[in-house]
């Protein structure tokens, strides 16, 4: 539970100050924005950075800030150091709304097929999600990987609590995988490919998990701020549809930034690319992502919300079920993309 621990002290200040977020100051009459990313493996979002996409679509002065993890952003962005938040899994996200911090999914980036998951090492001993029973497994915990594996044990009839989790970030995953410390992981890329490539084995990915209660990366903010700014979250949403329209059309210009930015070979960038249902800005508005308007309830986007706060809830990570998730799903800042 340490991971929920910073939401009881920030909410109050948070509430009480929710316009104090970066991006309402100013500075030389350009609005300051400061952008978190995790290290998700390559991504659409990294030819908008490479490219000054941010800076052109806001006309702001765009500040960059890598989070090891989802739980760790959520805090900066909850203690007003951020203005977005992109490469989030959902779990985060949920939990933080749970508490009442009024965050807003703006940009569904994408969603995970091949690109995370549970991986093994096959002398582990450990062949399927059900011999697993009695098993240590490293996770991110309070991340997407929580939802995941509750998930999947679940479908395999094997009891949450039956399975050891040790809490540990990615890069340390690699690290204890070398040395023995870990038989199992479950994670996403580009640790997850890193460890397959060191010889393991993946008993499932996320492409196994339904639409509707899926595993998906997104861009978030504070929804009185972007309320307050829309001009500005308009702009951020039109600087990731222009990296995934760069990312269609242009994909060897694409993955050499994304190699650059991650610091892998083109080859690995292709590969962790490969691992996900990319979504474009046109793809906002429609089911299998947000949905509009009366469609939002219904969209891929907004179940899954739903259904990760049942599972956080029945794993002890949340106390309740929030009522609705009306005002944490805004595909209406992509609405010029729809076709």
């Amino acid at each position: 539970m340490k991971n929920m621990h910073w939401v009881y002290g920030v909410t109050a200040a948070l509430l009480a100050g929710s316009c104090l977020v970066p991006g309402a100051a100013y500075s030389q009459n350009k609005p300051e924005v400061i952008i978190g990313y995790e290290d998700n493996g390559a991504d659409p979002y990294m030819v908008s950075m490479a490219e000054h996409m941010f800076e052109h679509q806001m006309n702001a002065d765009v500040q960059y800030k890598l989070f090891s993890s989802g739980p760790a952003a959520m805090s900066a962005l909850a203690s007003n150091s951020l203005t977005f938040m992109c490469g989030l899994g959902v779990p985060p996200l949920v939990t933080a709304i749970a508490q009442g911090l009024p965050m807003t999914i703006v940009y569904n980036q994408e969603r995970y097929t091949d690109a995370a998951g549970i991986v093994v090492k096959p002398d582990s001993g450990i062949h399927d999600v059900a011999s697993l029973q009695g098993k240590k497994i490293a996770i991110v915990a309070g991340s997407q990987a929580s939802f995941e594996l509750a998930t999947f044990l679940a479908a395999a009839h094997v009891p949450y609590s039956s399975v050891t989790q040790i809490n540990m970030a990615p890069p340390q995953m690699r690290t204890s995988w070398v040395t023995g410390a870990i038989d199992a992981a479950i994670v996403w890329d580009p640790v997850f490919s890193a460890l397959r490539a060191a010889g393991g084995k993946a008993i499932k990915t996320d492409g196994d998990l339904p639409r509707e209660a899926s595993s998906y990366n997104v861009c978030i903010a504070n929804a009185e701020w972007a309320k307050a700014h829309p001009d500005l979250v308009r702009g951020f949403v039109a600087a990731l549809d222009q990296g995934y329209q760069v990312t269609m059309k242009n994909r060897d210009q694409a993955l050499a930034e994304m190699a650059r930015a991650t610091g892998v070979t083109v080859p690995v960038a292709k590969s962790e690319l490969a691992g996900y249902e990319l979504f474009s800005g046109a793809d906002q508005t429609t089911p299998k992502v947000m949905g509009l308007d009366a469609g939002v309830k219904t969209s891929a986007t907004y179940l899954t919300l739903v259904n990760t706060a049942k599972v956080l809830n029945m794993i002890g990570r949340i106390p309740s079920v929030p009522a609705n998730f009306d005002s944490n799903v805004a595909p209406q800042y992509s609405k010029s993309f729809a076709h």
